[in-house]
């Protein structure tokens, strides 16, 4: 076999997020070993590639141009904002919340030219509006962008009169109080309920 051609696969493959040398290499070395799990995956793959796109109300990756979420009029009028398609999975996965999504794609970042209209908040605006929705939540990663765009889609949300509220936090389950940074302890004190 042409080592080339298989380190050019293993490089491919390499450039997934969590995907190392060796990870790459072995996975190479089995699709080149089950030609049939290779085709079907290129077919998967190809797919998946050609048909993806997002939804036109939540902009969650899908295969239509309105999403199974969004056409289940089932769920609570409620919108969960999230950065990412995988976040909506997650949330979506705990079982607990049953209303609607939508996807930014991002956070805002004016030094790279990712403003609101980049990341789709006049849509999120007219969505949660057209919906009536009673809470838009905001499940942004607790970084200074995700900060500043959940400060941003709340300021433009509660001038609509629409109640916003974010995701708690604090203390992960098992974690020791005494190694827990001030950051998370005041989290934490500012999140408590009652037991």
């Amino acid at each position: 076999m042409n080592e080339s051609i298989l380190d050019s696969l293993a490089d491919s493959l390499g450039k997934l997020p969590g995907i190392g040398r060796k990870t790459a290499l072995r996975l190479a070395f089995a699709l080149v070993d089950n030609r049939e799990l290779a085709s079907e995956l290129s077919e998967v793959l190809a797919g998946t590639v050609r048909d993806i796109r997002e939804c036109s109300l939540c902009r969650n990756l899908n295969g239509d141009d309105v999403c199974l979420t969004c056409r289940d009029k089932t769920r609570q009028n409620t919108i969960c904002v999230v950065h990412t398609p995988a976040d909506q999975r997650s949330m979506e996965d705990t079982g607990l919340y049953r209303g609607y999504y939508f996807v930014l794609h991002g956070t805002l970042a004016p030094l790279d030219g990712t403003g609101p209209s980049e990341l789709g908040i006049p849509d999120l605006v007219k969505r949660a509006v057209s919906l009536q929705a009673t809470e838009v939540i905001l499940a942004l990663d607790s970084t200074t962008e995700g900060e500043a765009t959940c400060a941003y889609i709340a300021n433009v949300l509660e001038a609509e009169g629409i109640r916003v509220t974010r995701l708690a936090r604090g203390l992960p389950p098992g974690a020791l109080v005494e190694f827990a940074d001030s950051l998370t302890l005041s989290e934490a004190l500012k999140g408590r309920r009652s037991f």
